[in-house]
């Protein structure tokens, strides 16, 4: 039990949410490209492409950001 409690708090696990009005990662290594119009990143398996206008991103806390704006697409490229 204290297992899954201590997998819980300490969780590793890149992934990334898609909400209507925003795009949630977690667990990201680092930030390969920022503008406006693309953002790019990657994690220890992948690296992720996100294309759109607007963008703006919002670190919260370490490995952990928010992209706001309007998406056209999202490509991922596993290494």
């Amino acid at each position: 039990m204290i297992e899954k409690v201590i997998d819980y708090v300490y969780d590793r696990e890149f992934r990334f949410s898609i909400f209507s009005d925003r795009i949630h990662v977690i667990n990201y290594l680092e930030i390969l490209f920022l503008e406006s119009e693309r953002i790019s990143f990657r994690s220890s398996t992948m690296r992720v492409v996100m294309k759109g206008e607007n963008l703006v991103l919002n670190k919260l806390l370490d490995q952990e950001i928010l992209i706001y704006g309007k998406i056209h697409s999202i490509e991922v490229f596993y290494d």
